[in-house]
């Protein structure tokens, strides 16, 4: 009982020194790290490679904090984030005068920050500069992260390739007529815009397999009236500057037709953005690729219907007629695919489609870079105007995105043109004109080295979505220390100082498989421990050997190995584990996708904090569905989640918000009464404000549209009233991202029919006459049908009547006749 009780003791003595041992040493983030590379790339950490070092002193240390290290300056290895302007033409901008463009190269330190750029222009679209500064070089430690300016200007007449591609399925016949006559109408208006602008056209139908078309040998020759055979894409006129032969060339392509519903439409945008030959794509400009169709598209796992299991390959596959060659032998390329394609061409894709359609392609072009959606006309009578609109979204509007991996973390922020403003995480401005220049600051840090060494040194790109020109960023990894490389004074293989065991990296050993120690004293045949075990201790103040989960030997700690293969315990003294951490659900850290256990504590991954690291960072979870303000303008965003403010100052205007975004408000009065005149006055002229009060009194001028569906993605509100001739007007209203209202209201009211008292009541009596003059007439044709009837069933018995007529001999008539026998009739 009493050994049983002093083992109780001793273990929880054990446990609370070692505890206490080890919140000490998680403390300094350098004093575990046992290698140069393991220190820096430890933030803060700077190492000591200096030879004899006293033992009781970490050559990893932190050197603002510790003060006691004895190293000199010479031996201390603590690399810096270097950048280095490599090219830096400027800004071509129209307000300046025509000249060279620039190159300069500056080094700067860590905490220096790009120079502004200055502008110049160009007369030849080739020397146009839209993104500043092109080539930069970037040496970083890793969790350091670095800020590098990066400038961006729209510039004047910047080149413009417009390819139109087109569906010519039978349906879009009436859509090819119109655009061959507004070809010139829109080259023109798109020549106000730019004056360096090309066109170019191309079609498609689908492959031609079943079930896509029939494969009946007329059919296929002629699938319908007047159509032309079925093909999967052709390349009619590659980009030009003649719009005439535009026309033409439209006016000429024939329509064609297929079975299915869904067209081929993701073969002909891979080929149109892959073939830059073929198409004529030029380097520097703004590509724009225009899809027209009025159905949906297949896309890759559909080829299986008809027998094709390939994979599309993303190449080009045109001939020298411009048909492609191979539709019957790949399958649709997927979205993905679509996607990468786009963002390596620096193409932006308009999907102009009937209203049909455009909530599928709406969805399209979220997972399509810089694509966008526009409702087209049923006869395409719109596609200058919509072209045109499109066009103005994508050039007022510059995103910036980059192609670095996964190892590598960038944030942009920009108070895009707005300079008084504090600088934001933003990596799209809007709002753009011509010479607006916006300033991004891409934060660039280092997660972690990839495992080969080959990977601590890539090239990415920083670029402005649509736009073929980029920042080339060469970064190189701080990954380890050059006194670890053959060649270095610092490196000795089979040194003395490793007791010839071992190769001298750093100031330290680094032993071959049969010896350890700090100079690979220790044979790892002979078991043998140190004596005082003062090498297994990490000072004093202790006397536990190895933090009390290891063995001490050759003056060196041997860690426990835990029955749990994915549990290890690490470090000098074994005073670090991976399992010890914070669980939440039996998951450590909330799981390897929020964090890791290092030391005893949780290191939460990018987007996650928290002790157990289950609380979000992101504010996105706290914004409503539609866009808008982090918890509607009414709460905190906190772990994730929506705290909804329950103060004097929110309730006082009328009600208090709840929900999941603090967007409902039971008690919040709505404005439906407040806009009721104003709508009734202005859209149907009606009710008690005259014209003159509804200009003066109604700041707000309502839309009118056909039909009323409420979006409730952007939270609008349903009004519905029935005014003094008791019709029934509807109308919604909502908010715009500056808090301004915003009213659509229904064209028509909906009014009961108008009843006309005298034309039912003559309607009732004539009704009434005309079917008492019915019945009798009835009555009449029904009477002489049966005395008709009667009339012919007595003749048809007097005529069968089979009784004999003769005289009574004893009947005597009334009068009786005389012959007289002289009479001789005269």
């Amino acid at each position: 009982m009493i050994s049983l009780k002093w083992l109780l003791l001793t273990a929880c003595y054990v446990a609370g020194i070692w505890a206490q041992q080890s919140e000490k040493l998680t403390q300094d983030p350098c004093v575990t790290k046992q290698t140069c590379h393991e220190c820096i790339r430890t933030p803060t950490c700077a190492w000591c490679s200096q030879p004899n070092f006293k033992e009781d002193q970490k050559r990893c240390f932190q050197p603002n904090a510790d003060a006691l290290i004895q190293c000199a300056s010479e031996f201390v290895y603590n690399p810096d984030n270097e950048y280095t302007i490599k090219q830096a033409k400027k800004l071509t901008k129209i307000s300046q005068s025509i000249s060279q463009s620039e190159y300069s190269e500056t080094s700067v330190s860590s905490s220096s920050s790009s120079s502004s750029s200055s502008s110049s222009s160009s007369s030849h679209h080739h020397d146009i500069v839209q993104i500043y500064p092109q080539v930069v070089n970037l040496k970083l430690r890793i969790n350091e992260p670095h800020r590098i300016a990066v400038d961006y200007s729209q510039a004047q007449s910047y080149p413009v390739d417009l390819y139109y591609l087109m569906d010519l399925s039978k349906s879009m016949d009436d859509d090819k007529h119109k655009l061959s006559a507004l070809g010139n109408i829109l080259a023109e208006s798109m020549k106000n815009i730019t004056s360096n602008f090309r066109l170019g056209f191309g079609s498609f139908v689908d492959k031609k397999v079943m079930p896509y078309v029939s494969v009946v040998p007329k059919k296929l020759l002629e699938p319908c009236d007047q159509c032309a055979a079925p093909y999967g894409f052709r390349n009619h006129m590659p980009l030009s500057t003649n719009t005439d032969e535009f026309s033409g060339e439209v006016e000429k392509a024939a329509v064609s037709g297929n079975l299915d519903a869904p067209e081929g439409g993701f073969d002909a945008i891979m080929q149109a953005v892959v073939c830059r030959e073929q198409i004529g794509w030029r380097e520097k400009a703004r590509r724009l690729l225009v899809f027209s169709t009025d159905a949906g598209f297949h896309y890759a796992g559909d080829g299986k219907l008809g027998g094709i299991v390939k994979p599309n390959d993303g190449k080009c596959h045109l001939d020298t007629n411009g048909l492609y060659t191979h539709s019957t032998i790949q399958d649709y390329p997927s979205v993905s695919q679509i996607n990468l394609k786009v963002k390596q061409n620096a193409i932006n894709v308009i999907f102009a489609v009937t209203s049909e359609q455009i909530g599928v392609y709406d969805r399209l072009s979220n997972h399509i870079e810089g694509s966008f959606a526009g409702i087209l006309s049923n006869d395409s009578s719109n596609v200058v105007e919509l072209v045109k609109e499109q066009y103005d979204k994508i050039t007022s509007s510059v995103e910036i995105k980059d192609t670095a991996s996964s190892a590598v973390k960038i944030t942009y922020y920009s108070n895009c043109l707005n300079p008084n403003d504090p600088v934001k995480k933003a990596n799209k401005c809007d709002g753009l004109k011509v010479d607006s220049e916006v300033r991004f600051q891409a934060e660039i840090e280092v997660k972690a080295c990839p495992p080969k060494k080959k990977d601590w040194k890539q090239t990415f790109q920083i670029y402005p979505v649509g736009i073929n020109e980029s920042l080339t960023v060469h970064l190189e990894m701080e990954c380890d220390c050059p006194c670890e490389n053959e060649g270095n004074k610092g490196y000795k293989e089979q040194a003395e100082e490793c007791s010839f065991y071992g190769t001298y990296k750093c100031g330290i050993c680094d032993c071959d498989e049969s010896h350890f120690g700090r100079s690979c004293e220790c044979d790892a045949q002979d078991n043998r421990q140190e004596e005082s075990g003062a090498t297994c201790r990490p000072d004093n103040t202790t006397q536990i050997l190895c933090s009390g989960r290891g063995t001490c030997v050759c003056g060196q700690c041997q860690c426990d190995i835990r029955p749990n293969p994915s549990e290890e315990i690490t470090g000098a003294y074994c005073e670090c584990d991976n399992f010890s951490c914070d669980r939440v659900d039996g998951e450590i850290c909330s799981g390897p996708s929020h964090g890791v256990c290092v030391c005893g504590q949780c290191k939460c991954l990018d987007g996650w904090t928290g002790n157990d690291c289950s609380c979000s960072t992101s504010e996105d979870l706290c914004r409503p569905p539609g866009g808008g303000e982090v918890c509607s303008g009414h709460g905190t965003c906190e772990c994730g989640k929506c705290i909804c403010k329950t103060d004097d100052s929110e309730t006082a205007v009328g009600g208090r918000y709840s929900g999941k975004y603090c967007d409902k408000c039971p008690t919040c009065p709505g404005r439906c009464l407040e806009l009721k005149e104003c709508v009734q006055c202005q859209v149907h002229k009606t009710g008690s404000l005259s014209e003159e009060e509804c200009a003066t009194n109604c700041t707000f001028v309502p839309e009118v549209v056909e039909t009323i569906e409420v979006d409730e993605s952007i939270d609008e509100n349903l009004c519905t009233y029935q005014d003094e001739d008791d019709c029934r007007f509807v109308y919604v209203y909502t908010y715009d991202d500056k808090g301004k209202i915003v009213v659509r209201a229904k064209k028509d009211r909906e009014c009961p029919p108008h009843v006309y008292v005298l034309g039912i009541v003559l309607g009732v009596i004539g009704a009434i006459v005309l079917i008492g003059i019915a019945v009798l007439l009835l009555w009449k044709l029904l009477t002489t049908i049966h005395d008709r009837r009667e009339f012919a069933r007595f003749e048809k018995e007097s005529q069968l009547a089979k009784w004999d007529t003769v005289e009574n001999p004893i009947y005597k008539q009334a009068t009786s006749t005389f012959k007289n026998p002289t009479y001789a009739g005269k």
